[in-house]
């Protein structure tokens, strides 16, 4: 089975449609599929809902898509960094289901696990947990939060072999792997496509029965707060 395709476009070809659900791995800024998110903005596809911890930046990462309204609701934990997305959202313009971020994470978790649905205490008592099921274990209440199944999954990572094995870097790990996991096709944009059998099964955080789909690219890795000190206080 061919995985490996050139480019971002070409990965995405016969998979994307108007109205899907994607997950997209990636926290901030960092670990996002930026060559495969700039793609699905070229498509021109229309009324996408994403599953992602935030919108990255006004001009980077799903930023770019809500710029061109292509997106009509997004299921996140995090609004801020995005003036655009919160200027959306507070018009009424943008649909935004708030998760915890370890909701949202267990949600992703519990799809790609086959799991359609879990009773978690975080939210009681909040409007999170405003017409969602509760139940009592041992005296403590708890929500239900539904798993996600999502049509399509994009995710970044740093080395694959040419079956879909990944490899994470470090923080980019994030939502990655239980985006990954969640979408019905999963794509993944890597920095380094190595030989097969050259990774160390011990360091494969992903195995490749949930990767259909491989590209390789140059990623700007832009940093999203840039903090530095004086050069005489260094």
């Amino acid at each position: 089975m061919k995985k490996i395709y050139a480019n971002a476009t070409e990965a995405l070809d016969g998979v994307l449609s108007d109205g899907m659900l994607i997950a997209a791995g990636g926290f901030g800024l960092c670990g996002i599929p930026e060559l495969l998110l700039e793609a699905i903005k070229e498509s021109g596809a229309q009324d996408l809902t994403f599953a992602s911890n935030n919108a990255g930046v006004d001009d980077f990462g799903i930023g770019i898509l809500l710029q061109t309204k292509q997106v009509k609701k997004m299921i996140s934990s995090y609004v801020g960094e995005n003036a655009e997305f919160m200027r959306q959202y507070l018009s009424g313009e943008l649909e935004l289901e708030f998760n915890p971020q370890g909701t949202l994470a267990e949600r992703m978790r519990a799809g790609g696990a086959g799991i359609p649905g879990f009773y978690t205490k975080t939210g009681v008592g909040t409007v999170i947990a405003d017409g969602k099921e509760h139940k009592d274990f041992n005296g403590e209440t708890y929500i239900m939060e539904e798993g996600i199944f999502a049509d399509l999954a994009i995710v970044k990572a740093w080395k694959a072999d040419d079956t879909g094995n990944l490899i994470f870097r470090k923080t980019a790990r994030n939502f990655n792997v239980p985006a990954a996991t969640c979408g019905k096709i999963c794509i993944a944009e890597v920095e380094e496509i190595v030989p097969r059998g050259s990774l160390d099964p011990d360091a494969i955080h992903l195995p490749g029965i949930y990767v259909h789909r491989i590209i390789q690219g140059d990623h700007e890795k832009r940093i999203e707060q840039r903090t530095t000190r004086k050069k005489e206080d260094a």
